[in-house]
């Protein structure tokens, strides 16, 4: 038998990922658009709802308080997502609420001079106040850095190695918004995990009038599946019995969004009054818009390979963390409660459709913002329980994180170099971030734990998240250990390119500004 050729053992490097069907610029028929468009804003939903679900009722407020912060949420994430698609980094990327936010919120929901408020309406206008206050002074972090191109300039320190971990951990990182939720409800959780895959997957070759519409739309068949069946489990009284957390979590009537929505409402600034300020709050939020900033570099490169791109430049990439600060700015005018970053879920949306057209994440802004106005239909897709968003996280926030190990085809991994990096910069991303999870839970504080509140929701929020522990290692490593005789195998040969507007001639094609604003704003 003849010895395999090389080329039959080992595949070359590619620019751009097989198999999709749409990449940025091209767009599918305006009925399936709409549909898709639809799809990414039921997908978006899940942590729209979640955040405030959460922190509302910790803040003394009502269920009529936590719609109105889900509409608001919401709208401005609508505004956020069709900014960052004509004016930022144009990819096909949902702007939506962070979770990096939570540690310096709660830290100030806790503040003495707030819980002393008896009066619980008083003390959730007081709190939501002061955290629009800290949103808006901390967004100057992402505006500044990204709009004087020095969010660039730290961008030139990264090579394919030291991304792997980063993009990689923005999915494995948020494991325990998989399983972990799914396991809360498992009758309804494992049957929209098996089916979600069946569709996306095994029977991904069905197709109607040459559309393979279980691929395409298969999170949006899989929830109205399961969504039924959850509700008719939970009219046939089978967790009559149940405990108040499984209650939660299983039945359709217990977010109580549709009963207290409005009809219509527009959101506006300053909804909930004028803002106040306080130093400490706002230093504490200025950790959360960094690990923002780190989380959707990480993201907004996986966007890139997923909408068939080439890596953002480096003045694409500033200007949308510019950008991205302008959309922190409006959370807190607006009052949502929460910081902006890119939605991790809806990128690998991207991947599970094949289908990385930006108008179609534009049309899911519209739908955003057009469901927020109208409060009762909004709330009616709000419902759905979260277990289901949970099961669908299992698969999206895995193929995220595949996008980023898959730019190890530009390195060597045959050199103990890169494979230390590697392995230690993805341990250490989980393992530190765990460490101060499980700290937390059993001390009900971080460990950093000093009479400077400031200073420990600093530290506290910056390893709490997994890519922003990977970049700090995996980024001083490389940049370190052997990097003058280490550019070929870091895979700097290939990343060179794309680091200027004009080191590819398909950046114009992908990035360029709408309206001839490029005039203006000439690349760089």
């Amino acid at each position: 038998m003849a010895a395999p050729k090389p080329e039959e053992i080992s595949h070359p490097p590619m620019d751009q990922l097989q198999g999709l069907e749409y990449c940025i610029d091209s767009n599918p028929s305006w009925g399936e658009a709409i549909a898709l468009g639809f799809q990414h804003y039921i997908l978006a939903l899940g942590t729209a709802v979640m955040i405030p679900s959460f922190l509302v009722p910790l803040m003394g407020g009502t269920d009529d308080d936590k719609v109105r912060v889900v509409q608001t949420l919401l709208f401005v994430e609508g505004i956020n997502t069709l900014l960052q698609t004509l004016f930022g980094t144009r990819l096909p990327t949902v702007i939506g609420g962070s979770y990096a936010f939570m540690v310096p919120i709660i830290s100030i929901i806790h503040d003495t001079s707030l819980t002393s408020i008896e009066d619980n309406h008083v003390r959730f206008l007081n709190t939501m106040r002061a955290v629009q206050g800290a949103l808006i002074v901390a967004s100057s972090i992402q505006i500044i850095l990204g709009y004087s191109q020095m969010w660039a300039i730290c961008s030139r320190f990264f090579s394919p190695l030291g991304m792997v971990p980063v993009i990689a951990l923005v999915g494995f990182g948020l494991f325990d918004r998989g399983f972990p939720v799914v396991g809360r409800c498992v009758e309804i959780g494992i049957p929209m995990l098996i089916l979600f895959i069946a569709f996306s997957q095994y029977l991904k070759n069905f197709l109607t009038k040459q559309l393979p519409i279980l691929e395409r739309f298969a999170l949006l068949i899989s929830i109205t599946v399961i969504w039924a069946y959850a509700h008719l489990l939970t009219a046939s009284g089978a967790y009559k019995h149940r405990p108040e957390l499984t209650q939660l979590n299983c039945r359709t009537d217990k977010a109580n969004l549709i009963s207290s929505a409005p009809w219509i409402k527009i959101p506006y600034p300053l909804q909930w009054g004028a803002p106040t300020f306080d130093a400490g709050h706002a230093f504490g939020m200025m950790a959360a818009v960094l690990v923002s900033l780190i989380e959707s570099t990480g993201a907004y490169k996986a966007a890139s390979r997923l909408a068939s791109a080439t890596p953002p430049p480096a003045h694409v990439l500033s200007r949308g963390i510019g950008w991205q600060g302008i959309g922190i700015l409006l959370d807190g005018l607006f009052g949502t409660l929460t910081g902006s970053t890119v939605s991790v879920e809806n990128v690998g949306l991207l991947g599970s459709t094949r289908v990385g057209s930006r108008r179609v994440i534009q049309i899911s802004a519209g739908f955003m913002i057009f469901f927020s106005i109208l409060g009762k239909f909004g709330a009616l897709f709000a419902s759905i329980p979260f277990t289901i968003f949970a099961a669908v996280y299992c698969v999206l926030f895995g193929l995220v994180a595949s996008v980023g190990l898959s730019f190890l085809q530009f390195t060597n991994m045959n050199s103990m170099r890169n494979l230390f990096i590697t392995g230690v910069a993805l341990f250490l991303g989980l393992s530190v971030p765990e460490y101060f999870r499980e700290y937390t839970a059993k001390a009900l504080h971080g460990p950093a734990h000093t009479r400077g509140e400031w200073f420990n929701d600093f530290l506290n929020t910056i390893f709490f998240s997994s890519p922003t522990v990977a970049l700090i290692i995996a980024v001083f490593l490389d940049n370190t250990l052997d990097y003058k005789d280490s550019a070929r195998d870091r895979g700097m040969p290939w990343w060179v390119k794309f680091r200027t507007f004009k080191g590819d001639n398909r950046n114009e094609e992908f990035y360029t500004l709408p309206f001839n604003l490029n005039r203006f704003f000439p690349p760089s």
